[in-house]
This record gives structure tokens, sequence and C-alpha cells, in this order.
């Protein structure tokens, strides 16, 4: 197969090229004559990036696929160009042993459209399980969305676990950074003025920017302490980005944070409109915070985007505060969102392809994805940038149904999503005939 014409946005710049794909890698980029190819698309006036590693979501399977499952969920990834995910592991049961690990390593190979991961779940009940066995094998551990399972599952709560973990952990440990005390205290007194009916817009009250903010202090210093790879996931206040350096390389990092693209695009001023659609933890917060990640993003205090995305019932979305559970849909429409910041003047797709695709690949140490390269896997997402189209219920593609983003209108769109090779996404038809790969490392930690 050969992409004619082509403008490839990959590692700081943008060349027109033709690229050729051959038994699942890239073969050739140059120019390159035709006639040898099964099949030939035209890139003119379309932009090419490498396929979108999307470093947390949860798939929801096993165990909730009311919500959301490997099939359906990869589909609406692969839908919105993105080619490979790392899924979290608060499914049920949670990925907390080897067993369940590998047990959804056969679900994905089965089931889902694009490449895959998962990080193994840590907490206070089976660390000295995980600790004894090479943890540099993992992707990465991950106690992200545990917290549902039972209070006190937040490894940012337990310093003496972080302690232990942080001393003897060679993978990258992937936190949700938020103080439970401080968040408890913040309930009681909403609670105190509001009843069980609190408005959504005091989320970002309860789950605040102090709560953010001395969680993640005080895990960076643990981390810088041990010399240990730390990961704060899903960075929501502006505060917090000036924990992070810029000024050294990210291979050269161990301390990482991202930014997740819902934390971009909304701010406290949608909670009227929106209410429980955007409730998120963290909270989706100022719109001073929105600008500050965006800034940080840019400037590399932030290193990758991400979706954190968290598919739920729309019934269940409805629930008044404290029943309407915190999450949402985001893997169709994060490049969108990004390609939207490009539009309007606010970011390069060069940073996009940096932060989306090549910063991915290098944190989590993937291998042969995330560029475009000669020799790596045929992973790439065509775009054309003046093609719009607006987010409805006939083109969503979440299990769930719904989207926060409903009704907005896109000025770009994705035409065609390669993984692997094949061409799994083309103009709204899909081909189901190939499974995704699991991703590999380039090296143990």
């Amino acid at each position: 197969m050969i992409i004619k014409n082509v403008s490839i946005v990959n590692e700081g710049k943008i060349i027109i090229a033709d690229l050729m794909m051959e038994n699942g890698m890239i073969k050739k980029i140059g120019q390159i004559d035709s006639k040898p190819a099964d099949k030939v698309i035209n890139g003119t006036g379309k932009y090419l990036f490498p396929g979108i590693i999307d470093g947390q979501v949860h798939f929801r399977e096993p165990g909730l696929t009311h919500k959301g499952d490997l099939y359906t969920e990869s589909k609406a990834a692969v839908a919105g160009g993105v080619t490979s995910f790392i899924d979290m592991p608060n499914t049920i049961p949670n990925v907390l042993s080897i067993k369940n690990l590998k047990e959804k390593y056969v679900l994905a190979s089965e089931r889902s459209l694009a490449n895959y991961s998962f990080f193994m779940g840590i907490n206070a009940d089976n660390i000295e399980e995980i600790l004894s066995i090479d943890t540099s094998a993992f992707i990465g551990l991950s106690d992200d969305g545990l917290y549902f399972t039972k209070k006190g599952n937040l490894l940012a709560d337990q310093p003496e676990i972080m302690e232990q973990l942080f001393s003897r952990c060679k993978s990258i440990i992937a936190v949700h950074s938020e103080d439970e005390q401080l968040i408890e205290a913040n309930e009681k007194r909403m609670r105190e003025k509001y009843g069980e009916e609190i408005p959504f817009s005091c989320h970002p009250l309860i789950r605040s920017e102090t709560a953010c903010y001395q969680s993640t202090k005080r895990m960076i210093e643990l981390a810088v302490k041990h010399e240990a790879y730390l990961h704060v996931l899903h960075l929501s206040t502006e505060a917090e980005t000036h924990l992070f350096r810029n000024d050294i390389p990210l291979c050269e990092k161990r301390v990482t944070t991202e930014v997740s693209v819902q934390h971009l695009w909304f701010s406290d001023q949608d909670y009227e409109r929106l209410g429980p659609l955007i409730k998120w933890n963290p909270a989706i917060k100022s719109e001073k915070d929105r600008k500050g990640l965006l800034q940080a993003l840019i400037d590399d205090r932030i290193d990758i985007v991400t979706t954190d995305h968290a598919p739920h019932l729309w019934e269940e979305k409805q629930q008044s505060y404290f029943k309407s559970p915190s999450g949402g849909p985001m893997v169709q429409h994060a490049l969108y969102i990004m390609l939207e910041f490009y539009k309007q003047g606010l970011i390069s797709l060069e940073k996009i392809a940096e932060k989306m695709c090549h910063n991915v690949a290098i944190l989590y140490k993937i291998n042969k994805r995330g560029f475009i390269r000669e020799g790596y896997f045929a992973d790439l997402t065509l775009v054309d940038l003046h093609s719009g189209w607006t987010v409805g219920k006939e083109n969503i593609r979440y299990k769930c149904g719904w989207s926060p983003l409903t009704g907005h209108r896109f000025q770009t769109k994705v035409t065609h999503t390669f993984v692997n090779g094949n061409l799994v996404y083309d103009n709204g038809q899909f081909n189901e005939s190939q499974k995704g790969m699991a991703l590999t490392l380039t090296v143990k930690r």
C-alpha cells in the first residue's frame, strides 16, 4: 500500500513525500513508483501523523462491559486516529495479579482493533506480591481508578506504601494525585450547605486545586528522594505545572506528567451547561487552569496528551452529584480537540505529533511505534484539515452512545487509520479482519 504526495508530520517538521507500507511496516519514505502497489491512496493536501497513542484509557473489559468493551472502544479509538492505547487496572476484577493481567491481554488479542497494553494495578493489598517480581517488565504500575473500589486505595494518601514502592519499583509508577483527606473535608462542608443535592459546579471546589497540588508536590519529593520513575496522571491545575521540569529532554526525566484533553477543552464555566457530563476526577477547573495547562504542554513541562477515556451509561451520569460517576468518553475526539487548537493558532501540528505520538513512545519505551520511520510499524493517521463535521448520535462510536461534545462542529476529519499496515478505518468504514497487537518495550528500565 502506498500513500502518495502526502504532508508527513514527524519529528519536528513537515515534508511532502510518498510512503510505502509492506508486511505491517513502513518500508520506504520518499519518491515511490506506485505501479507495484496493491492500493494507492492520494494524500495530496492531507496530513499524515504517526498513529496516536493514548496513554490512559478505561475500556471497561472485563466486568463493566455494559459501559464499554475492548471491541467498541477500540473501534471508537481508530475512528479518531488512535492506533494504540494503555488501559487502566480498575476493571472487575481489578488487575492486581499477573493472572488478571494475562487475561486482559488474551481478551484484547481477540477483540481490539487497536494495539494495546495494560497497567498493572498496585495498592496496599498486593504491593509485596508485585514488588517480589521483576517490575521492569511492566509498561507501568498504577493506582488510577482503584479508589472507586474502596476508600483508602489512593497511594497518594499512604506515605509508608509510597516509600516502599518508590524505593523498590523499577517501572513507571503512574499515580492519581489528589489528597483524599482534603477532599473529604471539602465534601463535608458542601453537604452541610447543600445536603445531597450539591451543584456540579462545586466539583472543582471539593476536588480542589489545593488537594491536587499538595498531593503532587509530596509525591514528587518522594520520587526525587528515591530516584524513582513517577508519572502524574491527568494534571488539572496551572499551579501543579510549575512542579515539573522542562530543562532536560524527556528521555532523561524520571518525573513526568500528562494532561487529558478534557482539562484543555472545558472549564468551570461549562458546568452550568453540561453538569454531570463533565464530572471527572480530578475536576475540570478554572479558565486560568485550562490556559495554564495548554501553555505548560507547549513549553514541555507537560510531556504527553491522554484522554482518561472512561465511559458510563447516560442514565448513570444523569443522577445527583454523589451518585453520578466521574469520567466520560473522549478517545474518539482527542485528536480533533488538539487539531481545533491548531486551527485557533494555539499549537503547531508538529507539537501535536510530539505530545500524542513521539513522547508517549519515548516515555513508556514502546518499541517501533510513535514515529514515521522506515522499519517502524505502519501505525498511521491521515487527516484532512479542511473537512468539517458535527458530533452527533449518528457518528458517536462509544458503546455508551453519548459525548459531552455533542453538537460541536470540528473543522478537520480523520479519513484513514492504519494499524500495523492494515487500513482499519476508511472514511467511516471499518475493516475488522485484523486485530491489534500487544505493545512491546524497547528495553527494560
